[in-house]
């Protein structure tokens, strides 16, 4: 039995940090992975997609030059391996860095493996035995793969396979409409391939307003996206060229098939009943406000807490952790305020509550629009699709909420941000002198638009 002062079982964008700041308080700990240094986002998610998200607009921007007067002769290409290449560059040089980070520290055990609950302070990994008072979970999420007729019959891609296409789809069946979906069905389109988007649901991106869903099933339409909502009976077959996708009312003749219908939390191996921990009916486990399980000294932070489900999220999950446990503080994942973007182009940036939430909240709600055409920024760019909203509560005169869906609306959001978790009035806001021209400058002109609903 080997002993430390603390286990961390996963190496997501929790865990690691966590783990150093243990082990610079003096303390022994073992960090345990069963895969990849650096989790979902730095192998599988926001590093290496977003890396072919930019490499997508490239080719976007390449193939519109001639609007700006910049003309280039002959098709834009798409060197797929390289395109592979690059995002797989992204990843290795980050995970790379946390091995030489982890290597670098006294104190700090990384470990390759598989680990298991033996009991509540005890896990077996590669046929040893670990014990410790306190165990922290960061064993993130995947791809969930719905039992849909025919599934099993064809080779199916997830958001982590098709990270590593190196050839270009001749047509794209994306199965969902959520985020993941969505910035891989415009990547693909603007790569070249042809793209059809299937939605059992009546919208795309479910969680936003309708006006927000609408507006970016517009962008995607407006790129030769085959958008299909409210589908049913959906099923696959092999043919002699590739993959029918049918559903109720379309019948689609694809090349590749991307299953992106939700992930799941990666709970259901780690001998969670030999520690008592206890999950939800998703597999989710459940946490208190400070982040610990119903077992004294395990806490589980991260994707597998169903408390968020974003890097930024996880990395404020060993904020929280640390805080309490290392400095005395009492921090709450209740006070988070949730934040996040959509990176389709243009991006969606996101805090708070939706028009939807807002107004079944019970409170006097204040709601002001404007379209990114009366954007002085966006028209310089020639980029003005989508809008800007933001929703206040009329008596506290807080921000409660807001959605930029168009240039820059994933960096222009923070302001909102910033004012929200600062708890800053919104007329209080409206007298900042923004830079011009940016699409920021525009934020104290929505908020003093501000109209009682």
């Amino acid at each position: 039995m080997k002993s430390f002062d603390a286990i961390v079982i996963g190496a997501g964008q929790a865990g690691p940090f966590l783990a150093a700041r243990m082990v610079e308080k003096g303390m022994k700990v073992a960090l345990i992975e069963r895969k990849f240094l650096g989790g979902t986002c730095v192998n599988a998610g926001c590093m290496p997609t977003k890396t072919l998200v930019a490499s997508a607009r490239a080719a976007h921007v390449a193939r519109n030059s001639a609007a700006y007067g910049v003309n280039i002769p002959g098709e834009i290409a798409i060197d797929m391996k390289v395109v592979r290449a690059r995002a797989e560059t992204v990843t290795m040089n980050a995970r790379n860095g946390l091995i030489g980070w982890f290597a670098g520290m006294d104190g700090m055990t990384v470990i390759s493996g598989h680990a298991r609950f033996e009991g509540p302070q005890t896990v077996s990994v590669n046929g040893e035995m670990l014990t410790a008072p306190r165990i922290f979970l960061n064993v993130g999420a995947r791809p969930v793969i719905p039992n849909l007729p025919g599934i099993n019959d064809i080779d199916y891609l997830t958001s982590t396979s098709i990270i590593h296409l190196d050839r270009l789809p001749r047509h794209l069946a994306v199965i969902g409409g959520s985020y993941i979906g969505l910035e891989f069905a415009q990547m693909y389109r603007r790569f070249g391939a042809e793209v059809s988007i299937i939605e059992h649901g009546p919208k795309l991106a479910s969680r936003e307003d309708e006006d927000i869903s609408d507006a970016i099933a517009d962008v995607l339409r407006s790129e030769g996206i085959d958008i299909h909502t409210g589908a049913s009976d959906i099923a696959f077959a092999k043919s002699s060229d590739g993959i029918t996708v049918a559903t109720d009312s379309a019948r689609i003749d694809a090349s590749h098939v991307l299953i992106a219908t939700g992930r799941k939390p990666n709970t259901d191996d780690l001998g969670l009943d030999a520690a008592g921990v206890i999950t939800d009916k998703h597999g989710y486990i459940t946490v208190d406000d400070s982040l610990a399980t119903n077992v004294d000294g395990i806490w589980a932070l991260g994707d597998c807490n169903g408390r968020g489900a974003f890097t930024h999220t996880s990395y404020n999950d060993f904020e929280i952790a640390a805080a309490n446990l290392l400095d005395g503080d009492d921090r709450k994942v209740s006070s988070r305020i949730l934040a996040y973007a959509l990176y389709i182009d243009p991006p969606l940036g996101r805090v708070g509550m939706t028009e939807k939430q807002a107004r079944a909240s019970g409170c006097k709600i204040m709601i002001s629009t404007r379209p990114m055409s009366r954007v002085g920024r966006a028209n310089e760019r020639g980029e003005t699709k989508g809008f800007m909203k933001v929703i206040a509560d009329a008596e506290t005169k807080k921000i409660l909420g807001a959605a930029i869906l168009g240039i820059e609306g994933d960096e222009v959001i923070h302001g909102i941000i910033d004012a929200m978790n600062a708890g800053t009035t919104y007329p209080a806001l409206q007298w900042s002198v923004p830079i011009h021209p940016t699409v920021s400058e525009l934020i104290p002109t929505l908020l003093g638009d501000l109209k009682p609903v």
